[in-house]
């Protein structure tokens, strides 16, 4: 059964959103969603010339989702983990429901649960035991160790490392290529800079950097 979907978000982040359900499809040998498109309340004319490369559909604005029949699934290809949480809250008073995306070339461990919109990328690795919550990125080649827990909107950036028995709340940002060290928590709403070290528990709405992490 093929499913529609479209993606929220015509940007960089969702356009390889986009083509990580194109690659499921190829991967199953068949369609398994059928992507009807994109929405973006401001899409700037380089974007949808981007996306109309791609030969994806521009359907309008996120309210078109509004509408939509309510088998239409939705991923919300947007990487500020705040302006997705808004979106998520916007979207989750229409009929349409989130749909979840692995890249065939991701590894998902054993135990690990997911919530809707989870989208991991190609090379992301996540290991057993591991609880991730609705809406979640976890970028190209980011890993998350061994009973950690991703609260809804994290982002993981590519080449990002969380270590086993990590805690990132909600709205939690890790840079590109920072690492979590084992057992620390991340506060709601903070960000760890790209190429951080964190080695103690970060408090919410701060951002660090450095190594250690500061």
């Amino acid at each position: 059964m093929t499913t529609g979907l479209v993606v929220v978000g015509c940007g960089g982040h969702g356009r390889e959103v986009l083509t990580i359900a194109r690659a499921v499809n190829e991967a199953a040998g068949r369609p398994i969603w059928q992507l009807l498109g994109v929405v973006d309340d401001r899409p700037t004319e380089v974007n949808l010339k981007r996306l109309q490369r791609l030969d994806v559909p521009y359907l309008g604005d996120v309210a078109w989702l509004r509408d939509a029949p309510p088998t239409t699934r939705h991923v919300i290809g947007v990487g500020d983990p705040r302006v997705r949480r808004t979106i998520g809250g916007r979207i989750d008073g229409y009929a349409t429901t989130a749909a979840s995306l692995v890249h065939p070339d991701a590894t998902i461990g054993e135990d690990t649960e997911y919530g809707p919109g989870f989208v991991a990328f190609a090379g992301a690795r996540v290991t057993t035991n591991v609880t991730v919550g609705r809406h979640v990125h976890l970028n190209q080649n980011a890993t998350v160790g061994h009973d950690s827990s991703l609260a809804d909107y994290v982002s993981v950036n590519p080449l990002a490392a969380v270590s086993g028995d990590c805690h990132l709340a909600e709205g939690v940002l890790i840079g590109t290529t920072a690492a979590v060290l084992q057992g620390l928590r991340v506060g709601r709403d903070s960000t760890v800079g790209a190429g951080a070290c964190v080695v103690r528990d970060v408090p919410d709405q701060v951002t660090v950097v450095g190594v250690p992490a500061r």
